[in-house]
């Protein structure tokens, strides 16, 4: 019986580069005792993880971060247009 391992590495990336570049690559990957692979899938995570957390961060100053407190706090009772678009959704969502 063959089990597939969900964590596998089976999709690829591929990228050109200069002579330059890779050379460059090359050496600090073997600096680091790591493969060019391994030293790029690294490097790469982590800047994708740091800009992809920069994008997913809410930044408010005191004064916005003050009015979504308020907002959270003391919630405004639903307008018309809200209570339509409301049993709007519920009516799609139920008849799924």
């Amino acid at each position: 019986m063959t089990t597939i391992n969900p964590s596998a590495k089976i999709a690829r990336i591929e990228t050109r580069v200069s002579k330059e570049q890779k050379e460059l690559i090359e050496r600090a990957a073997t600096f680091s005792g790591r493969t060019v692979s391994e030293f790029v899938l690294a490097h790469i995570e982590v800047a994708a993880k740091k800009i992809i957390e920069e994008h997913e961060k809410l930044h408010l100053d005191q004064a916005q971060s003050r009015i979504l407190v308020e907002a959270l706090l003391s919630p405004k009772k639903p307008n018309k247009k809200l209570k339509t678009a409301m049993d709007e959704y519920r009516k799609r969502v139920e008849s799924r």
